[in-house]
């Protein structure tokens, strides 16, 4: 039997003027007094403020996620370069243990740790998500984030060579690293609408490959100089920006007297002093606020629908649901697994890319790594693609699979042909970018938002970082797989591992193809509304 996910009402949500982030509070003031037209558009500049944030937050984990991805040339050693000859003249090459013929086994060690803890962490942080601040949720994660991404650096400078000290710290860096996807999707969908939802989460994902992006630039600009800086810069900067949440960040919009998933009538049942005494006074008073009309029959309804909207708001749209109740939400079972072999390929690209260009062309450590990053520009493009194709036909299942059906051929089409020169390398390089990343962008984003906010919830918004952690969290196990496998696999021959993505992307297709049919089904009956059932 089906559990009820709509539940009772157990979490209070506060709704004190402390709650205000200290830098809001200093904003609040100056734009009152020095911008009082900026100050009554206030429900814009947070929904930009919360975009551009949680933009930056999830840009610097994924910044810290690729330098070790680009330090495995170094690490491992190769001196048979005149420069590598040059740079390490009078020392060996690479950095113990990292500097023996089992250095691909090793790597595929660490990223496990990684990855496994990250995966299995995830879903518990779904569930802590749902009950703590999430201002105070990813500030703290990035910061101890940061201090793990330091560790892994300073090793180089403390001369550190045990690989159980690595390997320690890619487990708590993949614990407090799953603080992020959580609590930034969450966020997002408490501040938007449901309106071209698509292609705001296609736009803001792109933070993940501009994350990617700029840890791989930032680590190759060190790489051959002093591997540890590929660490210790990105480490700095995510507790830089971690401290800038703690600041700024309003974790929920009636904190502020924001009310976006209301109507515009209903967010002006106000009384309009309200706007002359500031938005001190319009949170303490909140629960006051009541605008009369002329006659006592025309008042009753809105003092009544008033009190049902405050008493929602001081208590909750509903309780916490568990994993085993998010996983009867239609479609998250269905997701959950097309995710875990998206992921399995895109992160497979992410850990292995810059070693596998090197190892295949006469490209340099610091090439090699920037030409890389050629596969997560497509990334951008793929993601903004599949959002908007969501928005306008309402499938986000068969999207997912079109872009899967195109991206087999398109990996074995790199593998035959990306060496033949660096022209051909980069088209094709964006082109898997796109057909990679667009389905894994719109799983993780629009899918997981709308699958945490389905009808069957009865309306309870406390459920989507729970949905968002499920769904996450099945696809960083293949996240996890993947990078292992390809470890293993690639000292059999590069071209295998090519084939086990393949089979991954065939794999993920077959998974979806329930959804499909039902998709195809609900255009026949409704062309104008797709949804899963």
């Amino acid at each position: 039997m089906r559990p009820k996910l709509g539940g009772g009402r157990t979490r209070k949500m506060s709704n004190n003027y402390n709650d205000i982030p200290f830098g809001i509070r200093i904003v609040q003031k100056l734009s009152r007094q020095c911008c009082p037209r900026l100050h009554a558009r206030r429900d814009l500049l947070y929904k930009v403020s919360i975009f551009v944030l949680t933009f930056l937050a999830y840009a610097c984990y994924h910044m810290c996620r690729k330098p070790i991805s680009v330090v495995k040339s170094v690490l491992q050693g190769n001196c048979s370069s005149a420069l590598a000859a040059q740079l390490h003249e009078g020392q060996d090459c690479g950095y113990a243990p990292f500097d023996g013929p089992d250095a691909t086994k090793l790597f595929g060690m660490l990223d496990s740790a990684f990855l496994f803890t990250y995966a299995i962490a995830m879903f518990a942080s779904g569930f802590v998500a749902e009950r703590v601040s999430l201002r105070y949720f990813l500030s703290m994660g990035m910061i101890l984030t940061g201090i793990f991404t330091y560790m892994f650096g300073i090793a180089r400078t403390s001369n550190i060579h045990s690989l159980w000290y690595f390997i320690l710290i890619q487990i708590g860096a993949g614990i407090f690293q799953t603080t992020g996807w959580p609590g930034v999707v969450t966020l997002v969908g408490r501040w938007f609408g449901k309106s071209k939802r698509g292609l705001i989460f296609g736009i803001w994902n792109s933070h993940t490959s501009i994350g990617n992006i700029l840890g791989t630039l930032i680590a190759a600009h060190y790489v051959e100089s002093d591997w540890a800086m590929s660490f210790v810069v990105p480490g700095i900067v995510i507790g830089a920006i971690g401290f800038l949440l703690f600041l700024f960040l309003v974790d929920q919009p009636e904190i502020v007297g924001c009310y976006p998933d209301s109507m515009p009538h209903e967010r002006r049942v106000t009384n309009d002093s309200d706007e002359e005494h500031g938005d001190e006074e319009q949170v303490r008073h909140n629960d006051a606020e009541i605008s009369y009309r002329s006659t006592p029959t025309e008042r009753t309804p809105i003092l009544a629908r008033s009190q049902s909207q405050n008493h929602q708001r001081e208590h909750g749209a509903g309780r916490p649901i568990s994993l085993i109740d998010a996983l009867y939400i239609p479609g998250v079972a269905e997701f959950s697994l097309c995710l875990f072999f998206t992921k399995l390929v895109s992160y497979t690209f992410m850990y292995w890319l810059p070693l596998y260009i090197q190892s295949s062309s006469t490209l340099g450590p610091t090439l090699s790594a920037d030409l890389s990053t050629l596969f997560d520009v497509g990334g951008i493009f793929g993601a903004i693609a599949a959002g908007y194709l969501s928005d306008l036909t309402g499938m986000s299942a068969t999207i997912c699979m079109g872009m899967l059906f195109i991206a087999s051929p398109i990996l074995l089409m790199y593998q035959q042909y990306g060496t033949l020169s660096v022209s051909i390398s980069v088209l094709l390089l964006i082109v898997v970018g796109i057909f990679v990343n667009g389905p894994y962008a719109l799983i993780t984003t629009s899918v997981s938002a709308e699958r945490g906010q389905d009808s069957s919830l009865e309306g309870n918004a406390n459920a989507l970082a729970t949905v968002t952690a499920i769904i996450d969290g099945t696809g960083s196990i293949g996240a996890a797989v993947g990078p292992l496998l390809a470890g293993l696999i690639s000292t059999t021959g590069w071209q295998n591992v090519f084939y086990m993505l393949i089979i991954a992307d065939i794999l993920a297709m077959l998974l979806l193809s329930r959804l499909v049919v039902k998709e195809f089904a609900s255009l026949r009956r409704s062309p104008t509304r797709i949804r899963i059932e």
